[in-house]
């Protein structure tokens, strides 16, 4: 089962690289399994700290920090729901925040609400909240993107940059979970080394694909929440 953790870390890097998004998702099933829900954060972290300095230069600071701190101050109130909330309903409503902000960008009267430094307020606040509560915060982030006309290459880089934020913050939050050493070290170094894969392949994957493959684990992280929410309710 390390084995199959190991292998779901470093794709998961490789796909977080390339396209922004999509690392809690690909570790729902092996890491989850085998460890339990805040290793999927702490694992987050590392492969964004390992990425920041592959994207430096395409990070887009003013945009990211417009994000960052809106999702900080909303940080706490995801530790706080994730304490008095069973776990169906938690789920649930993180699914339902995740569809509302994805839906949002195609409905006119909504989309306007994602864009500019406004829109950032709204979709930094909801990342942050999902992050700390479940550590699925792509939707909320690849809605902005898309209505506010980010380009993707400075996108998926600056979301590492917002990803160290809410992840660093969710652990000081909700803790470190406890792992053997030497399992810590294997994940570590599978998630690594996919960032550098990843970085090696980003240049061969044009714009428009990443885009949509972007959004594509934003629908597919909704829902795989929403389908533990569900079975939740029935466990």
């Amino acid at each position: 089962m390390l084995l199959a953790a190991a292998s779901a870390a470093f794709v998961a890097a490789v796909i977080q690289r390339i396209t922004g998004l999509g690392f809690v998702l690909v570790l729902i099933g092996p890491v989850v399994l085998l460890y339990g829900g805040r290793e999927g954060v702490l694992l987050a972290l590392v492969a964004s700290l390992a990425a920041v300095p592959l994207v430096w230069r395409d990070v887009d600071w003013r945009r990211s920090w417009w994000l960052i701190w809106p999702g900080l101050v909303a940080a706490p109130a995801g530790a706080f729901v994730v304490r008095v909330l069973p776990d169906p309903a938690l789920l649930l409503m993180i699914a339902a925040l995740a569809y509302f902000a994805l839906v949002a960008g195609h409905l006119p009267a909504l989309a306007q609400a994602l864009t500019g430094r406004s829109g950032a307020v709204a979709a930094g606040a909801a990342a942050g909240f999902m992050h700390v509560a479940s550590g699925l915060s792509g939707p909320p982030l690849a809605a902005h993107a898309v209505g506010d006309r980010w380009p993707q290459r400075s996108f998926a880089a600056s979301v590492q940059v917002i990803f160290v934020a809410f992840s660093a913050v969710s652990v000081l939050l909700r803790g470190l979970p406890a792992l053997p050493s030497v399992d810590v070290t294997i994940l570590v170094a599978a998630t690594a080394a996919g960032i550098v894969v990843g970085s090696l392949l980003v240049r061969f994957v044009p714009a428009p694909i990443a885009r949509r493959a972007m959004l594509a684990i934003a629908w597919a992280g909704a829902t795989v929440v929403l389908v533990r929410g569900i079975l939740a309710l029935w466990s």
